[in-house]
């Protein structure tokens, strides 16, 4: 019986560590996954693929592209990954376990793949960024309509889509911010969490709106803050069936739909991004059929 990935679908973990990788040798690339494929087991673990690492192996999946190279007045970065692995626990005490599972994977998919990046994450503040406000407010209550691939046939159905930025927050602008500025940046009172009506059309709420756009854009995100010595910001980890709505936002907040650029970029900056496959799983591992890899 083919099912979900299971952490796609799940609440967010207490920590969480990303890790990205190249393809760096074609020809063992099949034998890597396959050995990936064996490594992971139950919700520990969700594992994308680049369209770079899908047409290596001759394969296709539909709907998975590059991410787009937008030319607009504000930076949006297009970095390609080959692999993406978002490893997860609910144990805040437990980076450890991650690290040790990080290493476990790199080797698994060597020499194919190489580790580029390294993000540790962490659930903060009841669900909130780093920023002070909370996130994914706007998410669907049933998720899976939104965020897997149904009506596809095996090997495609209950799988996802995902588009992962990282933004990196302009942290000492937030702090010397007024508090209204703030608010009007986002759309919403940090102290409520309500929507503010009189916010500017600028507010990254009022440009993100998800049933303003045609066909609605809804999107499940699972976003999680990051840290670095004295720097952080949000991994944006976007998952649908499709990626046409996160891209639908990603326009508009850069201002590619009518010359307005979302406020958000005046606090954070996108300093990566990529779209990835992520395959269902049969039998509790990771169905690789659609690539046709046993």
């Amino acid at each position: 019986m083919t099912s979900t990935q299971a952490g796609i679908l799940q609440d967010l973990p207490r920590v969480a560590r990303y890790l990205s990788f190249d393809l760096a040798e074609v020809s063992s690339a099949a034998a890597a996954l396959s050995r990936l494929r064996e490594t992971l087991h139950g919700d520990t673990v969700v594992v994308g693929l680049g369209a770079q690492t899908v047409a290596a192996l001759g394969a296709s999946v539909p709907g998975l592209r590059p991410f787009p190279d937008l030319k607009a007045t504000v930076d949006v970065p297009n970095t390609p990954v080959a692999l993406w692995c978002w490893l997860r626990s609910s144990d805040k005490t437990d980076q450890g376990h991650l690290l040790h599972l990080s290493r476990q994977i790199e080797q698994s998919v060597a020499p194919a793949f190489k580790l580029i990046d390294v993000t540790d994450a962490f659930s903060h503040a009841a669900g909130h960024d780093l920023s002070g406000y909370e996130d994914g407010t706007e998410n669907p209550e049933e998720p899976a309509p939104v965020a897997l691939v149904s009506g596809a046939g095996t090997g495609l159905d209950g799988g996802s889509l995902v588009a992962v930025q990282k933004w990196t927050h302009k942290l000492d602008v937030i702090a010397s911010m007024p508090q209204h500025a703030k608010d009007h940046t986002i759309g919403r009172r940090q102290s409520d969490n309500q929507e503010l009506d009189d916010a500017p059309a600028s507010a990254h709420v009022k440009r993100t709106a998800q049933e303003s756009f045609e066909p609605e854009a809804f999107v499940w995100r699972r976003s999680m803050p990051w840290a670095a010595g004295q720097d952080g910001g949000l991994m944006f980890v976007a998952f649908g069936r499709t990626l046409d709505a996160f891209e639908a936002q990603m326009r508009r907040m850069a201002g590619l739909d009518d010359g307005m650029v979302d406020a958000l970029f005046g606090i954070s900056q996108p300093v990566s991004g990529a779209y990835l496959w992520c395959p269902p799983v049969e039998a509790g591992r990771l169905d690789w059929s659609a690539l046709n890899l046993s």
